[in-house]
């Protein structure tokens, strides 16, 4: 049996967390560890946990008091930087889009999604590190048009070199630090000594980041589900 998928739900609904909790707990490989009804209940469990046994997802709600999703998910990204985080929010924004993007997000959600759609979504960001629907690549897609925006999600990128050209495009196939090193004849440490400056050169906080900047970039073209 696979090992089950930790995860903690943070919203201050109580209603969604046990609506949310109720359709996971039926799937077999999801365990739903915690439920927190505002940003530092959820940081006070998480401080009491030994790393082993922290969750690989937080599912979170955008809007919440006193402490909302984005100042959340910014001490989460720094303190826990393993956590992958889904947003939920009853609505979507491309400026909330690229600046979650820019935290390293690997998914949003609306409140209102089905369960095959959540489970999808957990099951990906759990094997891919991240998760994109139809409606996220339509606001995508604006900032391929829009060089403003483009310039506001990698605001101190610098040029990358062929070999981290072909790093990135490998990053993109969902290949692994061993896997690319074997197709471009490195060693895995040099695999992630490039990821590492790939990150840093493009201001970016994890795959997600870079896979949104080779789309940017015209490096890889986004395949969603539609």
């Amino acid at each position: 049996m696979n090992e089950k998928i930790k995860i903690v739900l943070v919203d201050d609904e109580q209603l969604i967390l046990e609506g949310i909790k109720m359709l996971l707990s039926m799937e077999e490989n999801i365990s739903v560890d915690y439920l927190a009804t505002g940003g530092n209940e959820i940081l006070q469990y998480l401080e009491k946990l030994a790393p082993e046994d922290l969750p690989e997802i937080a599912m979170v709600d955008v809007q919440m008091k006193p402490m909302d999703g984005f100042e959340l998910v910014e001490i989460l990204k720094k303190k826990y930087p393993n956590i992958r985080i889904i947003i939920l929010s009853s609505h979507y924004k491309s400026s909330v889009l690229g600046y979650m993007i820019k935290l390293g997000v690997s998914a949003f959600l609306p409140k209102n999604s089905s369960k095959s759609v959540f489970i999808e979504a957990i099951q990906a960001v759990h094997k891919k590190g991240m998760y994109f629907t139809k409606e996220d690549h339509t606001m995508l897609s604006s900032y391929l048009n829009s060089p403003a925006r483009k310039k506001s999600l990698f605001d101190n990128e610098e040029m990358l070199t062929s070999r981290e050209i072909d790093v990135v495009k490998l990053i993109c196939q969902e290949k692994t630090n061993n896997e690319i090193a074997e197709v471009l004849f490195l060693s895995p440490r040099t695999v992630e000594s490039h990821r590492q400056r790939i990150l840093d050169k493009i201001g970016a906080k994890n795959t997600v980041g870079i896979v949104i900047y080779a789309i940017i970039h015209d490096i890889h073209s986004l395949q969603v589900k539609l």
